[in-house]
């Protein structure tokens, strides 16, 4: 027998579950990425190395309709040899940093510890 309507009963219940299940995998995948930079950062060896900072750029989201913009800041180091690091930082951070800055920069992994300017002469 068929349906009244567009689809019946059981092609739109096998749908919603495939569509659902896409959706699930897809928030799986993410946490797990976190998870799986977090430990990464977590054994990653304290590093400090001398730098200079080469640029800063912000990334703006958020913020449509009755929703906050979020922002988020970021800081491209240079090392010794021509090695480039970009790294997330606080707003704090990012507002005390200067591009042409030269300094001793301390990470671990992906996350930023800490820039200290050295006053050349």
């Amino acid at each position: 027998m068929m349906g009244n309507g567009f689809m019946d009963s059981g092609s739109f219940d096998a749908i919603f579950f495939i569509v659902f299940g896409i959706i699930a995998i897809g928030f799986i995948a993410i946490i797990a990425k976190a998870i799986g930079t977090g430990l990464s950062n977590q054994a990653a060896e304290l590093e400090q190395r001398s730098c200079k900072v080469v640029d800063k750029r912000t990334r703006v989201h958020g913020g449509s309709g009755d929703f906050s913009a979020s922002t988020d800041y970021y800081v491209t180091f240079e090392f010794d040899g021509g090695e480039r690091k970009e790294l997330e930082v606080k707003d704090r951070d990012f507002g005390m940093i200067v591009t042409g800055d030269r300094g001793e920069l301390r990470y671990k992994g992906t996350r930023f510890q800490e820039f200290v300017r050295v006053m050349e002469a």
